[in-house]
């Protein structure tokens, strides 16, 4: 009975994890309402996730605002790229699904076969560049290079991520919606099992485990691409 309640029991450490994506939600919730800061709360909850999964002790709400304050520059530009060509994209498929404009043939499949394509890679691209600008130093234009080139290169992880995503929230919807008080975060905290084991391939083994500052940046970085990317 003694073990039961302590807090190294996995049970209340399980319970421990369930209530920070909890508070996570509602954080990443209230910080994107303005809509432009999308970027930069996805930002700071997958800094947050990725820590839980890591077991790293820390202050969940501190560590938010610190990665999101810091991270904010970045991860809002990023956003606003993400955004402006998911619209372009998406109004480009609607074009070319519906405008009737085509003649019948192989353009008028293969256009918004096109489209579609975009789209889906341009979703997968989205998923992984917040985690990786959470993780790892480095430019914008790496960042998204790197949030190409990892998805690619880890098909298999990319293909599981969706997967459960896809998972959960048909499951939230269909069985479950009490989880929908946990949203966004919980899904952040899924996919983090999956990135964790994608990132550390390029984080070396005898790396300084300590946080460093994440107002650092360090231009001449390698690209995830390649071994030695600097961890956050």
């Amino acid at each position: 009975m003694k073990g039961f309640f302590n807090y190294d029991n996995p049970l209340w450490r399980f319970m421990g994890k369930l209530w920070d994506v909890l508070v996570l939600n509602f954080l990443w919730i209230v910080c994107s309402i303005p809509i432009i800061t999308i970027g930069a709360s996805t930002t700071a909850m997958y800094y947050v996730t990725l820590k839980l999964v890591r077991d790293e002790e820390g202050y969940t709400i501190r560590s938010f605002f610190r990665s999101f304050r810091q991270n904010f520059r970045q991860s809002t530009i990023i956003w606003l790229i993400f955004m402006a060509v998911g619209i372009l994209l998406g109004m480009d498929l609607w074009f070319v699904t519906n405008s009737g404009v085509f003649p019948d043939g192989l353009f008028r499949i293969m256009a918004p076969a096109a489209f579609l394509a975009m789209l889906i890679i341009w979703l997968i691209m989205l998923i992984y560049v917040f985690p990786i600008l959470a993780r790892f130093y480095g430019t914008i234009k790496q960042t998204i290079k790197n949030a190409f080139l990892l998805s690619i290169r880890h098909i298999l992880y990319t293909v599981g991520i969706l997967a459960v995503d896809a998972g959960a929230v048909y499951v939230t919807f269909r069985y479950a919606s009490f989880l929908l008080m946990f949203g966004v975060a919980l899904l952040a905290f899924l996919n983090s099992w999956f990135f964790e084991r994608i990132f550390r391939r390029y984080i070396p083994e005898d790396e300084d485990k300590e946080e460093k500052p994440q107002e650092e940046e360090q231009p001449d970085q390698k690209t995830a691409g390649e071994a030695g990317s600097q961890d956050r």
